[in-house]
């Protein structure tokens, strides 16, 4: 069992930065990919950005290259760095992990939310 917990989501007008957090209750050592997904309201949740264990990241192409994926396995937390932010961006961003068993967990939300 693996818990997520986020955090980071508020409220940055256009053109501003956020960074999200996604902890893990357990080693991400032993998780395969971990990635960020968000739902705006009326919309289907969405892929962000994922990153692999072995660190090569992949991303929406609404996000490329304002977006950044990271993770840290010595603290078990994968990032989100956020640039230039649009109003579209307005979402709950979840954070989700595969584990190497192919078991899908998922954190509690953060919302964002980008004013015009």
């Amino acid at each position: 069992q693996v818990q997520l917990v986020e955090s980071g989501g508020g409220l940055v007008q256009a053109g501003g930065s956020l960074r999200l957090s996604c902890a893990a209750s357990r080693s991400t050592f032993a998780i395969n990919v971990m990635g960020w997904y968000r739902q705006a309201p009326g919309k289907q949740r969405e892929l962000v950005a994922i990153i692999t264990s072995a660190g090569n990241p992949n991303y929406a192409g609404s996000v490329k290259g304002r977006f950044t994926i990271s993770r840290d396995n010595d603290k078990n937390t994968v990032y989100l760095q956020m640039n230039s932010l649009k109003p579209d961006d307005t979402a709950v961003y979840y954070c989700k992990a595969v584990s190497l068993s192919s078991r899908n967990y998922w954190g509690q939300g953060t919302q964002v939310t980008v004013s015009s």
